[in-house]
């Protein structure tokens, strides 16, 4: 099989989902967007469900990957998760409630997984990041790390299945950039406040 073609459908749904949903992206779109025939579609994918799994597994692999080389790259508790929400506020721009909601209507097994391992992934990373800032005397001592990061996955969460807020509300900078700021003033000691402030000034004057 054709490994450099199977990452090229799975790459080029994942783009047309995004742009327009899924439910009205055909398996006939996604071989003619690719200039290829349904035959060598289905040579690689069994069905638009499976279709479906790959885009959603392709698109988690990537986020953890991203979010692993922030950890990884980070020379603090309190970079890192600056860091992250740099990152989030990259990701949201290609944020499509329209694909949100095909998927969790007409794929609900598909949405409780992806959904489940993304919860995994967060309170994991949540708690790594806590334990760390706790260690370099930057968040407070204490802190009960599994109830923040559940409280914080709860907050993220909760926006998708309230109309409290609106899409575009919950995806805008402005509501990640407060969510930031409430959550590390809730964590941060007077340190790592300072560490934050000499933070978000470099970033400020970087994008002056």
């Amino acid at each position: 099989m054709d490994e450099s073609l199977n990452d090229r459908i799975i790459e080029n749904a994942a783009e047309l989902y995004n742009k327009v949903g899924i439910k009205s992206i055909s398996m006939d779109d996604v071989a003619r967007e690719l200039g290829i025939s349904k035959k060598t579609l289905y040579q690689h994918i069994s069905d638009k469900k499976d279709l479906v799994r790959k885009v959603c597994n392709y698109e988690l692999k990537k986020k953890r990957e991203a979010f692993m080389q922030i950890s990884q790259n980070s020379h603090n508790a309190v970079e890192e998760i600056i860091e992250v929400n740099k990152l989030v506020l990259h990701l949201i721009k290609d944020y499509s409630p329209t694909k949100f909601y095909d998927l969790k209507k007409y794929y609900p097994d598909i949405y409780k997984q992806i959904r489940q391992e993304q919860r995994e992934n967060m309170f994991r990373s949540m708690v790594a990041n806590l334990r760390k800032g706790k260690e370099e005397g930057l968040f407070r001592e204490d802190l009960d790390e599994v109830v923040i990061a559940k409280l914080y996955i709860s907050r993220v969460e909760y926006p998708l299945e309230s109309d409290l807020l609106s899409a575009e509300e919950f995806t805008s900078p402005r509501f990640i950039i407060q969510s930031f700021i409430y959550h590390i003033h809730g964590i941060a000691n007077e340190k790592g406040l300072k560490l934050v402030e000499a933070y978000m000034n470099q970033i400020r004057q970087n994008d002056v």
